[in-house]
């Protein structure tokens, strides 16, 4: 499956502008469509930016990107934890977060 991303040109190198999930040493295929304002940032880019300068967003590396899902045993542990954080169950702090219906 393909995936466009966003990369900036600098000294004979892309940088793309978002981690890529690839292998290292993996080939890729690369198609270049210039923007049509390479100097204008795009709406997510600059949503990201706000986002990251404010500390709300910080970009994925290779060692926070999971190798494998989740075991059972993890994922029923965390639920576990997450169950008992606020004293409610998921359902109730959905259903008192949406209102009356």
């Amino acid at each position: 499956m393909g995936e466009m991303i966003t990369a900036v040109y600098e000294n004979g190198v892309l940088h793309p502008l978002t981690p890529l999930k690839l292998r290292e040493h993996q080939r890729v295929r690369v198609q270049v469509l210039p923007d049509v304002a390479p100097d204008k940032e795009t709406a997510r880019e600059r949503v990201e930016r706000i986002l990251s300068e404010a500390g709300m967003l910080q970009a994925r590396t290779a060692a926070t990107i999971p190798s494998a899902p989740i075991s059972e045993t993890e994922r029923q542990a965390l639920a576990d934890r997450l169950g008992r954080a606020s004293g409610k169950t998921t359902s109730e702090m959905v259903i008192e977060d949406r209102g009356v219906w």
